[in-house]
């Protein structure tokens, strides 16, 4: 699979998305956590509790304090399970990214970055928080079964399979648009560690992705990601930026199986283990650049494991993978 062929000059960044906490009239700010549930989804790890009435107000600092991985628990985010109504009546413009399907909907994923920064979505978080909902016996859901699910992104279904969840993620977009498709790429990145400035293409999980392609393992061994890549457009909101390597194509029960390795810089976080929009964007990408014929399903090898992502023709992706809970966790 290769990447776009041009590299366009020098860059910059905009920083991490500034996304203040939701306001509130009712909540209370925190002034002691409840009991907290570590868990991580192939490395990408969160800490989750329980607000099944938005009591709270998860404000950034309190956040950001509790996800230090020196003076806190540490993890890349935090998840409030909370009950849609209830959030609904704290944050009613919601309503009209959840839309009709917010009957269907008892539980809402509210998700923080790191940083205390509110994100649209986590496809790895998402599977983690539902795994969640039925360790604390909040929710009941058989092998094979799905549950409606709030995010900031909508109403997403996922599936028990097993010891995996799978995630309808909903549909990709490319904010370049057919331009950017066709040319393989409509920004531009820079790396550290990565010699000159990469062609990259903007995709929406509805989170914002860039994604650049390198040619070998040294080279995605060599990016330094403890800074955050520098993009031209500069993004409004910040954006995360991916760096897959192709791996091939292989076949399995009859289905091509296209594979990535993939290294990512989270908005708000840094260089997380995973990132499950992230590994949608990288797989939607890497279609793009293969062309005719590449293949529907990716197995996208990230530094905390493997998650595979299903590409229909319509638009809609699904992503496939592990959800583990670590520890239960009693705060001082």
């Amino acid at each position: 699979m290769p990447g776009p062929a041009t590299n366009p000059g020098p860059a910059s960044y905009a920083g991490p998305a500034s996304n203040p906490a939701p306001a509130s009239s009712s909540a209370e700010p925190v002034r002691r956590w409840p009991d907290l549930v570590k868990g991580h989804g192939t490395g990408n790890d969160f800490v989750l509790l329980t607000d099944a009435d938005a009591a709270l107000d998860l404000d950034p600092v309190a956040v950001a304090s509790l996800t230090d991985r020196h003076r806190g628990l540490g993890a890349d985010g935090l998840i409030r399970a909370v009950r849609t109504q209830a959030l609904l009546a704290v944050e009613p413009g919601l309503a009209d990214v959840l839309g009709a399907d917010a009957a269907r909907a008892e539980w809402f994923m509210d998700y923080r970055n790191a940083d205390g920064s509110v994100a649209e979505m986590c496809g790895n978080g998402i599977r983690v928080y539902v795994r969640y909902l039925v360790d604390q016996g909040l929710v009941a859901l058989p092998d094979g079964a799905a549950l409606a699910v709030g995010t900031r992104a909508g109403v997403l279904d996922v599936r028990a399979e097993g010891d995996l969840v799978a995630v309808a993620m909903g549909r990709w977009g490319a904010p370049g648009g057919d331009g950017a498709l066709a040319a393989g790429f409509d920004a531009e990145v820079s790396v550290a560690g990565v010699e000159g400035a990469r062609p990259g293409l903007s995709i929406t999980m509805p989170n914002p992705h860039v994604v650049i392609a390198v040619a070998s393992d040294a080279e995605l061994a060599a990016a330094d990601l403890a800074r955050p890549p520098a993009v031209v457009p500069v993004p409004s909101q910040g954006t995360n930026v991916e760096i897959v390597q192709a791996l091939g194509e292989r076949v399995e029960a009859g289905t091509v199986v296209g594979e990535i390795r993939m290294r990512v810089h989270e908005r708000g976080v840094g260089e997380t283990l995973s990132c499950g929009t992230g590994a949608c964007a990288a797989a939607v990408a890497a279609r793009v650049w293969a062309g005719p014929g590449a293949p529907d399903v990716w197995d996208v090898h990230v530094p905390g494991g493997t998650v595979r992502v299903v590409l229909a023709p319509d638009g809609e992706v699904e992503l496939i993978g592990p959800a583990v809970l670590v520890a239960d966790v009693r705060p001082r």
